[in-house]
């Protein structure tokens, strides 16, 4: 059996090293094909290496552009790979450019479709991210979702065919088709906890962060932001680095800037605001062992970033998310994570107010996502059960 896995961002980059070894010890034919969405060192290549991923079958070069432009061409090059390799599968994660594109390609060749962390829900359609997983749900075959919330999210969508811890409650089947009529669901667990267990310990033989970046620790701040509501929105930009300032006062304030945040700074005039305050470091986007090791010693981190919201979790490390609502609520109930928006008073009142965490809440899995989603796909080859 041929499976592809289509990813393009960092966030898929760690979503398919769980799959990876698990798919590799069972025989499968399983090829990465790269869009390019993410395309320089620091944002791609870099987690190659680190994470142990295999060179990319296929190369599509994509890079950057508006969403129109960037989809489309990542929808015309995943078909004509598609068209080549004839998987048996396709596998798409998460809920970018890549995601809603590689889902197109495949169902409009009517390949079985698997949407990994499928589910999520911020209820605010102004996010593309949120277009593309509600579109990619809405035409995969199999859902794989992170937590039992995002398998409620799709009941309340009208799913009905969930895959039970041991039982499969079937889809209906039109005749000779080879897909169901509507998708599967089941709550696999999370592989973005799958990918934190497997490189927490080799990130910690590799730790030099602090000396680094000269840090002690509990005593800074390390913050990420790159969504397009608060990069490509001035006003709102300028508010959250308003409270990276202030912050910065009590303590330092790590900042990888994404390549989105460092135009937007450009055009704003505020890529030097770190020469009015020695202690807000904006550095170049850092590899995943660096963020893993950086996150486990912060205070606090302050993102946008669906990915560290959860890496601040499975780190027991209190979060300050830099939007109005998250997809992750459950970081929100274990108290980990609180919703400041742009406010600048907010954001600071939040980053310095002490927090009492529930250190036994643990809502994304065992760390088996990559073994279920691989028991689940078997489900629907008619091999065995969930």
């Amino acid at each position: 059996m041929k499976l592809i896995s289509i990813i393009g961002a960092r966030p898929q980059f760690i979503k398919v090293a769980p799959l990876v070894p698990v798919l590799a010890q069972t025989g499968l034919n399983h090829q990465l094909v790269h869009t390019g969405q993410h395309y320089d060192y620091e944002m791609s290549k870099i987690f190659f290496d680190e994470l142990g991923l295999p060179e990319p079958a296929y190369h599509l070069g994509v890079g950057s552009g508006s969403h129109g432009s960037q989809t489309g061409e990542i929808l015309k090059r995943t078909e004509a790979v598609l068209i080549q390799e004839k998987p048996d599968w396709v596998l798409v994660y998460g809920d970018t450019n890549s995601t809603l594109a590689g889902s197109l390609a495949a169902v409009k060749l009517h390949l079985p479709l698997i949407h990994i962390e499928a589910g999520l829900r911020s209820f605010n359609r102004r996010m593309p991210e949120e277009i593309n997983r509600l579109l990619t749900d809405h035409i995969s075959t199999l859902l794989s979702c992170p937590t039992e919330t995002a398998v409620n999210n799709l009941r309340a969508e009208g799913f009905t065919n969930i895959i039970n811890e041991g039982h499969l409650i079937p889809a209906s089947f039109p005749n000779g088709a080879s897909i169901p009529a509507a998708p599967a669901v089941a709550n696999t667990g999370d592989v973005m906890y799958d990918a934190y267990l497997l490189c927490r310990e080799i990130a910690a033989q590799h730790d030099n962060a602090l000396e680094q970046f000269d840090l002690i620790p509990q005593e800074y701040f390390l913050a990420t932001v790159h969504r397009a509501e608060n990069t490509d929105d001035p006003t709102l930009l300028e508010h959250i680095i308003n409270a990276f300032c202030i912050l910065s006062q009590h303590f330092p304030v790590i900042w990888p800037v994404h390549p989105r945040t460092k135009k937007s700074l450009l055009e704003s005039g505020l890529n030097d605001i770190n020469k009015q305050f020695s202690r807000l470091h904006l550095i170049k986007p850092l590899g995943y062992f660096e963020m893993l090791n950086l996150e486990r010693h912060a205070r606090a981190i302050l993102t946008d970033s669906g990915g560290v919201q959860k890496e601040a979790f499975f780190a027991r490390v209190p979060c300050i998310t830099l939007r109005p609502e998250t997809e992750w609520l459950e970081t929100v109930t274990g108290g980990f994570n609180v919703l400041a928006g742009a406010d600048t008073e907010m954001i600071v009142s939040l980053a310095l107010k002490p927090r009492n965490l529930d250190q036994h809440y643990q809502p994304y899995g065992n760390g088996d996502a990559g073994k279920k989603v691989l028991a689940c796909m078997s489900v629907w080859s008619g091999k065995h059960a969930c």
